[in-house]
């Protein structure tokens, strides 16, 4: 998991690089393309076709919708802020993901539970003060629809799960992605140039080392033990900004941090209790 983290730290600054040359849907897309190669290579070397036909296809269309919204919104947000000003708010999905678990999934969420994603939403509201490495208000909207869009997609997924392989959502959402970013951004589309094919590259063997990594960590061992180390995204964050921006974060960035993380490992604790008990 903490390589993992590692190599999505480092694909979500190869975006920013590109975000400083393109338009954040053209990024977006890009993106896409990029991870194609990598998530049709394992389905076409086992053979495994008939295993990416969608089943609920409203369901996916929905996700390519929320794919598109999400990843516009991400890249927003690093094009006009710090790494860390944008993970530091975008740690709170997880605890939106548990609010949300009960009216859309109908499970259970307690008290306790509901204490923390309080607490975490006002670590969000405490970042939103404008600073230097901090998020200004387009930066802190951008980020905060993100957190959001990618809330619904991870519900989402779960309820896609039900009928749909690994391998479909995956590239499904990959593809649509792809097309339905660079559809939008084809207006608007700018030449892509020769010296950023690298960084292209880069963006596509992080993402899917990261994919791989994180589908190996939560297969080898529960869920409430390795989600913590997700958190270290922050620290790769500010290392990144420190290395190629020169930007340091601000103190109110890592207290709002430490809030939402703190809820987070919260909710993590009480699940890992109910789980052993």
């Amino acid at each position: 998991m903490l390589a993992a983290v590692a190599s999505f730290a480092a694909m979500d600054a190869l975006m920013k690089l590109l975000a400083a040359r393109y338009l954040p849907l053209q990024v977006a897309s890009m993106r896409g393309f990029a991870a194609l190669p990598f998530v049709l290579a394992p389905i076409a070397f086992r053979g495994r076709w008939s295993r990416v036909r969608p089943v609920n296809v409203g369901l996916h269309l929905l996700r390519g919708v929320l794919a598109v919204a999400m990843l516009f919104s991400f890249v927003s947000a690093v094009r006009d802020s710090s790494l860390a000003a944008t993970y530091a708010i975008f740690m709170c999905a997880p605890l939106l993901v548990a609010a949300i678990s009960a009216p859309l999934l109908g499970e259970r969420v307690a008290g306790a539970q509901w204490a923390a994603i309080g607490a975490g939403l006002a670590g969000v509201l405490l970042m939103l003060k404008p600073g230097p490495g901090q998020l200004g208000f387009a930066g802190a909207l951008w980020a905060i629809l993100a957190m959001i869009t990618y809330t619904i997609s991870v519900a989402t997924l779960r309820l896609l799960a039900r009928t749909d392989s690994n391998a479909s959502m995956v590239l499904w959402f990959t593809a649509m992605l792809a097309v339905g970013a660079g559809a939008l951004a084809l207006p608007e589309w700018r030449a892509i140039e020769w010296r950023d094919a690298p960084l292209i590259a880069g963006v596509g063997v992080a993402g899917a080392t990261g994919q791989y990594l994180i589908t190996v960590a939560f297969r080898n061992a529960p869920a409430a033990t390795v989600a913590p180390f997700e958190y270290t995204a922050l620290l790769w964050g500010v290392s990144l900004d420190i290395a190629i921006w020169s930007v340091w974060p601000s103190a109110v960035t890592l207290l709002g941090g430490a809030v939402v993380i703190g809820a987070g490992l919260a909710v993590i604790a009480r699940e890992r209790r109910v789980a052993a008990g």
